[in-house]
């Protein structure tokens, strides 16, 4: 049985506009993509609308599931990433306040995704998803940071966008105050 973990309102839309600026990073990598598919804009609409004072509900759960069918319909793996970012983002606010290392992809998975679709689009170059890495760090505020904390460590596996979360999470919990 898991801890509960306390979050607030504001937690959540902290979580939620840090998650929605990364994954809004890469929109333009799925449009280039799919440029008639607004689904992945529309999640990241709804996130930055919650974010921001909006309703938790139903239109924020509907773009995030067609986000997600929106990276299926992708024709390129960055193109699939960057929907899977924008799905992340609108997910965020639905962190659960549970202490389980799954946890953290609500936190760092539009990040991820986010830095694995720069990589892609760039011939699978690690540094540029290095460098996407390092303005998801700049951007996390310290509440975002101390909602971080509250959880274990990112989960093991995942393949690269777990290895990029997992290095999100390491260098955002050591990062000074």
């Amino acid at each position: 049985m898991s801890t509960p973990v306390v979050l607030s309102e504001q937690d959540l839309r902290a979580v939620t506009a840090f998650a929605a600026a990364s994954a809004e990073d890469v929109l333009g990598i799925f449009e280039a993509d799919r440029p008639d598919d607004s689904r992945p804009r529309d999640a990241v609409g709804a996130a930055w609308a919650f974010a921001q004072g909006g309703e938790r509900g139903k239109s924020l759960r509907d773009t995030a599931w067609a986000a997600l069918k929106a990276a299926k319909d992708a024709r390129t793996a960055a193109g699939r990433e960057a929907a899977w970012a924008a799905m992340a983002a609108a997910g965020a606010a639905y962190l659960h306040p549970l202490a389980k290392p799954t946890q953290v992809k609500h936190i760092l998975g539009a990040g991820a995704h986010a830095a694995r679709a720069a990589e892609l689009v760039a011939g699978d170059d690690r540094r540029v998803g290095a460098d996407q890495l390092e303005g998801t760090v700049r951007r996390a505020t310290p509440l975002v940071v101390d909602v971080l904390s509250r959880y274990p460590a990112a989960p093991d596996g995942g393949g690269r966008v777990g290895e990029l979360t997992r290095l999100l999470d390491a260098t955002l919990r050591t990062r000074p105050a």
